[in-house]
């Protein structure tokens, strides 16, 4: 979502101090800075620690800040990233958790947060393998990246769709806010399909949709309401994937891996996916580090923050009701 000073987008994460080593150099302590950390550490999740959401701003000025609405943390805070954490867990499989530093108005350190790419299980060990400063900015990009998945069909220029995967830069794809528009640039990631990166299958019909369309979480899809039937007071609204899970029609896809891909525009626009009208990847904060530099000194000089004229974002409490898909796929008929 957007606000006046930036982006917005929610993120499940637990106090660092809720992982505590088990055994190792450092133990009973819980994770702290990158610096102060052991290699072969082994951490286990405290008992009855669950995860709270953070809402993450992603500001103008090219810094990350704590929103109004955000349970974790303090409203107003800024937030770093520290690191990332790779741990292996008893099963042989890795799990990778960003480090966030949460620093007050006087500069000083109030919080660390963890923001685990996989969840958490309780009473597993996790053996603290590599830290990386490097990767963080890249592994939260491609968590924040709204992306496709392999298969979706876009729209082109000329009508025809195409799965995503087939096209390439330069590919002329058709708009709803600037008529037809060449793709600049193309990303790709496999991640597994777990926690915060499994994506939301939109079945096929749920909004009028042709196809089946598996989309990242935070992806916003564009709806145009020919009456108002959620009481959003605006007849062009956003509404986000995951908000719109209802177990039937709307479910998040779990297990394996998924093929992510993300489309880049000379500016932010709403696209045609599977016939439902969906965003293309909005350069931010965020996103910039999963962008190559060269192409971001190109963009530079364009219009690719927030725009106005894609409507207004549907915050989680109009939507949070079993006949949600319903309204919006006969507000937009009829």
């Amino acid at each position: 979502m957007f606000s006046e000073n930036g982006s917005v987008q929610s993120y499940p994460v637990y106090p660092a101090d809720g992982l505590r080593v088990v055994a190792g150099a450092n133990l009973g302590d819980g994770v702290g800075l990158m610096d102060e950390l052991d290699l072969d550490d082994i951490y286990q999740l405290r008992s009855g620690i669950s995860a709270d959401r953070l809402s993450l701003m992603a500001r103008l000025d090219n810094s990350f800040g704590i929103a109004a609405d955000s349970e974790a943390g303090t409203a107003g805070n800024a937030l770093h990233l520290d690191c990332t954490l790779s741990f292996m867990s008893p099963d042989g499989s890795t799990t990778d958790i960003l480090l966030l530093v949460e620093v007050d108005l006087d500069g000083l350190i109030v919080g660390l947060h963890l923001l685990p790419l996989v969840p958490l299980v309780a009473q597993t060990e996790y053996t603290l393998l590599k830290t990386s400063r490097e990767s963080a900015r890249r592994k939260f990009a491609e968590l924040a990246s709204v992306s496709f998945t392999r298969g979706t069909r876009i729209t082109l220029a000329s009508g025809a769709q195409i799965p995503i995967e087939e096209l390439t830069v330069g590919d002329r794809v058709l708009t709803r806010d600037d008529g037809v528009q060449p793709i600049r640039w193309i990303g790709q990631n496999t991640v597994r399909a777990t926690g915060a990166m499994a994506p939301v299958l939109i079945r096929a019909g749920a909004l009028n949709n042709a196809g089946d369309l598996l989309v990242s979480p935070d992806h916003r899809l564009f709806v145009y309401q020919r009456s108002d039937r959620i009481g959003a007071g605006h007849s062009e609204i956003l509404v986000t994937a995951r908000h719109l899970i209802n177990g039937e029609s709307v479910v998040r896809v779990e297990g394996g891996f998924v093929d992510y891909f993300q489309l880049l525009f000379d500016r932010h626009h709403i696209i045609y996916a599977e016939g439902i009208a969906a965003e293309s990847l909005l350069l931010d904060p965020s996103t910039k580090p999963a962008v190559p530099g060269e192409l971001l000194k190109k963009l530079a000089t364009t219009r690719h923050g927030r725009r106005d004229d894609h409507g207004i974002d549907v915050q989680k409490n109009l939507l949070d009701r079993p006949d949600a898909i319903d309204l919006l796929r006969r507000a937009s008929t009829r």
